[in-house]
Formats: C-alpha cells, sequence, structure tokens
C-alpha cells in the first residue's frame, strides 16, 4: 500500500511539473499551451481525488489504520 501511495504521489508531483513546463515554454500559439497546461491540471486533480478515495476505502476495509498522536 505505501508503494502505490508513493507512486501516485510521484505522478502528481510529475503532472504538476508537466503543467509547469507548459506555462513556462514559449510558443507560437498560445491556445495550444493554455490547453496542454490544463490537461496536465485535470490529471493531477484526478490522480489527487482517486489517491484521497483509495485511502478512504483502504481505511474502511481496514488495510490501514490511523495511529494519531498518543494522549498523555
Amino acid at each position: 500500500m505505501t508503494i502505490l501511495v508513493t507512486l501516485v504521489f510521484v505522478a502528481i508531483l510529475g503532472s504538476l511539473g508537466v503543467a509547469l513546463l507548459f506555462m513556462l515554454r514559449g510558443g507560437r500559439d498560445e491556445k495550444s499551451k493554455s490547453t496542454n497546461m490544463a490537461r496536465a491540471l485535470a490529471i493531477r486533480i484526478g490522480l489527487s481525488v482517486t489517491l484521497f478515495i483509495c485511502l478512504l476505502v483502504a481505511w474502511k476495509l481496514g488495510y490501514i489504520h490511523p495511529t494519531g498522536i498518543p494522549l498523555q
């Protein structure tokens, strides 16, 4: 489970980096640049929501357990 979460988190950061590259890269066609950047950001949002839902389902099924802060 840790490996899966790590891989999805790296994919989220990669998508954010790709959006940054599209934003910084100069091009002749501004519309295609903004379209590609918006697509990369939409993929990042989709991955983030999917990761959140998968973590909730894994918690509900008992695959992961919250540890919390121990009370004194």
